[in-house]
């Protein structure tokens, strides 16, 4: 009996006879008050316990002969499908002409409704020699070329014929698709530099006549993790009255995402800056969207965590203890704030 008296001495909930407890109605709503904000706060709780959080981690980049995708997704309102070109040149001078580029155009009204679609086999320069340096040694070639053949074959004719006639009806070009090129630094760009020299003078009549107007719709260099921001999506860059070069200076991030469920993505993060070069009277050059991107020696690890078990439990006590202690007290001062209220009133109504 000694023993059980102690250990009844411990007992830190005590109960009372049934005929000693008083119920109130301010007690009942108070309760029910209680009871729903209990509630709230567990959904709360475990809404935060089942999200997950994300981790960040640096560490040097060891990937050695893998390519560099680039998503593609450009609008040019202003510019038909038949002038346009995409050429990718890495760091060395060599163009990267991947039989599993995947490039497509559709041909756009004036309202940016869809007209046609065409694959783009040729899209990517296949004229272009390996060792040329820029675009200004290309056209200065071609002017060499043009004054040597000094004329136009048919095929020439017919697409002046055809470009002039697409940009009176505000023909634009949308193209997008999927550029594989080396894991080196480089650039790649969408301009008329496809065209011989002569024709896009023909077409154009100056470089200062060329739109070079664009929306990017989309623009990243591997797949897309949740969170990931891509800082080139929806950019529109519209020209008025004048023509230039923009570029893009592309700072590419290699990224690993590791999903909760241990899956790895690997892809990469970019920052940007832009510059925009406006064409003078006698420039040689031609307007064009330039990327010019480099790949940061550092890789970005993030990983998918969750809380633990023990937290989850830690922070329910805490809020679902202190809610029903804060009730309990709410309940105790409106009882004695009614009864200090009511018995003036019943002393009274007595005398």
């Amino acid at each position: 009996m000694g023993v059980k008296q102690a250990l009844k001495s411990l007992d830190a909930f005590p109960r009372a006879e049934e005929h000693l407890l008083q119920k109130t109605q301010t007690g009942a709503v108070v309760s029910v008050v209680g009871l729903l904000i209990m509630a709230t706060l567990f959904v709360h709780e475990l809404r935060y316990y089942l999200t997950t959080y994300t981790v960040h981690q640096m560490s040097v980049d060891l990937k050695r002969g893998e390519t560099l995708p680039i998503h593609i997704n450009i609008t040019f309102p202003s510019l038909p499908c038949d002038v346009l070109s995409v050429d990718a040149i890495d760091m060395s001078g060599k163009h990267e002409v991947d039989l599993d580029t995947n490039i497509w155009k559709l041909r756009l009204n004036s309202y940016g409704h869809i007209i046609g679609t065409e694959y783009l086999s040729d899209l990517v320069e296949r004229e272009h020699s390996h060792k040329h340096d820029d675009s200004k040694d290309h056209h200065e070639d071609k002017d060499q070329e043009i004054h040597l053949q000094g004329a136009f074959d048919q095929a020439a004719e017919d697409l002046i014929k055809r470009v002039k006639h697409a940009i009176a009806n505000g023909e634009g070009c949308q193209v997008f698709g999927v550029l594989d090129v080396q894991r080196v630094a480089g650039n790649f760009h969408i301009s008329v530099h496809g065209l011989n020299i002569f024709v896009a003078q023909m077409i154009f009549e100056g470089s200062k006549n060329v739109n070079i107007s664009h929306i990017i719709h989309d623009l990243s260099f591997g797949p897309k993790y949740p969170g990931i921001h891509n800082p080139l999506d929806g950019t529109e860059r519209i020209l008025h009255d004048t023509s230039g070069t923009f570029k893009y200076y592309i700072k590419v991030v290699p990224t690993e995402y590791r999903y909760i469920s241990k899956e790895v993505l690997p892809t990469n993060q970019f920052s940007v800056t832009e510059y925009f070069s406006p064409m003078k009277q006698f420039d040689r050059t031609w307007p064009a969207v330039y990327f010019l991107y480099d790949l940061s020696p550092i890789t970005v690890t993030i990983k998918e965590e969750r809380r633990s078990f023990l937290h989850f439990i830690t922070r329910l006590c805490a809020v679902l203890g202190g809610t029903f202690a804060l009730t309990g007290m709410l309940d105790r001062w409106m009882y004695r704030f009614l009864e200090a209220v009511t018995k003036p009133n019943a002393r009274s109504v007595l005398r």
